[in-house]
């Protein structure tokens, strides 16, 4: 079954936390702090397989995290590191942030490999934070937080050269004629029902890659049918192939198709309009009445802008010619393959960096508030001054402490020592 969408949630590992602990040595009653360090979180990445087409495999796993790094241990013993989640996806898979719709990452081009959400770096035992003045620290830095995204994930097919036409107009038998894809053919309202892709060779030099977009309808543009399904698939194409039925065998205007499905383009997305277009019009072999002049009506109402071919896809007439036009319009443009910037930079909404603390009750009614977290905060704030009070009030609310300290029993009038400085507790 082929599948271009889908949701996912995705996280990186969180990191392990710092140790605490202390040498526990003959004839040294006290000794030092030899707490080890957390490992690192596993980083969450996305790889391109190119022996993937389809997102088939998010239909039923949408939860995708990676693992946590190990808590650090006694005397020195640094924790493992979490290991990292590769997800593979097929090439051209656009990953989007949920909400904003804003592009993460197209993995399209060099892009094979993209480490999008880092995990958490390891915390610091507590040997780091052993001073001259606090020679037996009994925290550690927690590790930091796990990144999490909830995302779409969205295949555009990569091709050179995108066919399009309403159904039943010959894109699959043109297709398998000229390139090593094998896409099924009938006679069907909707024969195809996922793009194919197949490698065009002409004459031993480089090819190109051309893509049969199913068949579009009026109305396509505002999701009838399956429109934005089929539509998004033309956005990186660089030639536009529109084969139309010269025949009319279901009675359809040729003409009248070109401008329908033109019209569905510019809606979806103008700048599809300013991509090179060729005309081929299949099934000539068919063609039994001798006043039949569509082919010369084609050419006034289009060229000289855009080149009209008659062609059968079932015989091979003129289909060499279609192809050196669509060669040449390919790579006058370049074979580079388009690749969408990234508009949302997950590092920018999530803050990764965390000092530790510790909250203890050290008499009946006194409590003690201390570590680098709070070390940092006084740095900065001025408690004689109203403002930096209430700053400080603030801070304690906003980083748990308070309710760290309701859990251990305090009540009002208790004294809380943040270092050289007390309070009186007081809700």
């Amino acid at each position: 079954m082929f599948k271009d969408f889908a949701k996912i949630y995705i996280a990186s590992g969180k990191g392990g936390d710092g140790h605490v602990s202390f040498r526990k040595e003959k004839y040294v009653p006290n000794g030092g702090p030899n707490g080890g360090d957390g490992g690192k979180g596993g980083d969450l990445i996305f790889e391109v397989d190119k022996g993937l087409n389809t997102l088939y495999e998010f239909r039923h796993k949408h939860k995708f995290v990676a693992s946590p790094g190990e808590e650090g241990g006694k005397q020195n013993k640094s924790g493992k590191n979490g290991e990292d989640l590769v997800i593979k996806v097929p090439e051209g898979t656009i990953i989007r942030e949920e909400e904003s719709g804003k592009i993460v990452a197209d993995m399209s081009g060099d892009n094979l490999r993209v480490v999008l959400l880092h995990g958490g770096r390891g915390g610091k035992g507590n040997q780091h934070y052993a001073t001259s003045t606090m020679q037996a620290p009994k925290y550690a830095q927690p590790g930091g937080r796990a990144m999490e995204l909830n995302v779409t994930l969205e295949l555009k097919s990569i091709a050179d050269v995108g066919l399009v036409g309403f159904p039943n107009v010959g894109k699959s038998t043109l297709l398998s004629r000229v390139s090593n894809a094998n896409p099924k053919i009938g006679n069907y309202q909707f024969t195809t029902i996922n793009p194919n892709l197949g490698v065009v060779e002409i004459d031993g030099e480089d090819g190109f890659v051309m893509a049969d977009i199913p068949g579009l309808i009026e109305g396509a543009s505002e999701g009838v049918g399956l429109g934005h399904q089929f539509l998004k698939h033309i956005e990186r194409t660089k030639v536009i192939i529109h084969m139309i039925d010269a025949a009319s065998i279901e009675g359809r205007d040729p003409i009248n198709d070109i401008k329908a499905i033109n019209n569905e383009l510019e809606k979806y997305n103008p700048e599809l309009l300013e991509k090179p277009q060729i005309i081929a019009a299949n099934k000539i072999d068919a063609i039994y009445e001798p006043d039949n002049d569509i082919i010369e009506r084609l050419k006034a109402e289009f060229e000289p802008k855009t080149k009209v071919f008659a062609i059968s896809a079932v015989s091979g007439q003129g289909v060499r010619e279609l192809l050196f036009e669509a060669r040449k319009l390919v790579n006058s443009i370049g074979t580079e393959t388009t690749v969408y910037e990234s508009e949302f930079d997950p590092m920018e909404h999530h803050t990764n960096y965390e000092l530790p603390y510790t909250v203890e009750k050290i008499a009946d009614d006194m409590y003690a508030v201390e570590g680098p977290r709070i070390e940092r905060m006084l740095g900065y704030t001025n408690l004689e001054s109203e403002k930096g009070f209430l700053f400080f009030q603030q801070f304690m609310e906003k980083n748990g402490i308070l309710e760290e300290l309701e859990k251990l029993g305090i009540q009002e009038g208790d004294t809380v020592k943040v270092y050289g400085h007390q309070f009186e507790y007081y809700k």
